[in-house]
């Protein structure tokens, strides 16, 4: 992966098409041997989760060629590579182990990541989960607690309030309000860079299946639903 973060800085400081045009063949060679960790990465995972037997990096990865229609940054490319390993591939609507390279500065899209869940959740699904979480008795609390304390959830865009339609002093007040039900951890330089990085990956996403299943069974009810 360091030739990767090597290129993905340069290509911050060169964000136009005549330097990526020059690197094309440069990064054509590394967004395979990408692809070829992801197909390893979703090899691991599978070992403890089935559902995302099958796919391959084609199934996960991005490209590099930013959507800049809506947006004030013009840069054409993205400066990160990812992939989103979920059961269906990364446009099924189902949540899933998303692995994430950078520059390796601070935060998002900079950052080297690893986040499990869903960031962005239909509004249904929400409903669902907040009613899942009420009525569970403490179940989701025991899943998050038991996860390491690498991963944190993402609470960036919490509710000040309990949403409508639930009471304001509960018990789990902190997981009602969030937005998106998603563990990340912020890998080092380190991490990424040692060997044998999809199975260590994997040992550590396997800590957040039993959150990632009780997302996608959310999303599965409301699927069903229609």
């Amino acid at each position: 992966m360091k030739a990767i973060i090597t290129f993905l800085r340069e290509l911050q400081a060169n964000n136009n098409r005549e330097w990526f045009m020059t690197n094309k063949a440069r990064y054509t060679a590394l967004q395979a041997q990408f692809n070829a960790f992801v197909d390893e990465l979703i090899h691991e995972i599978s070992r403890f989760d089935s559902s995302v037997t099958g796919l391959t990096s084609k199934d996960c990865t991005y490209r590099i060629y930013r959507d800049v229609r809506f947006s004030a940054d013009k840069s054409p490319y993205k400066t990160h590579m990812g992939a989103f390993i979920c059961p269906g591939g990364k446009k099924s609507g189902y949540s899933g182990y998303y692995f994430h390279i950078g520059t390796g500065g601070d935060g998002y899209p900079y950052g080297h990541m690893l986040a499990t869940g869903d960031y962005c959740c239909d509004p249904k699904v929400l409903q669902v989960l907040r009613e899942d979480i009420v009525g569970g008795g403490g179940d989701f609390d025991d899943i998050v607690r038991s996860v390491s304390p690498t991963f944190v959830l993402d609470r960036e865009a919490s509710l000040k309030r309990n949403p409508k339609g639930f009471e304001q002093e509960t018990q789990y007040a902190e997981y009602l309000r969030l937005k998106a039900y998603c563990l990340l951890h912020t890998p080092t330089d380190e991490f990424v860079c040692a060997d044998n990085l999809a199975r260590r990956t994997a040992e550590l996403f396997c800590m957040t299946q039993p959150f990632l299943n009780y997302i996608n069974r959310a999303i599965a009810y409301v699927k069903e639903e229609g």
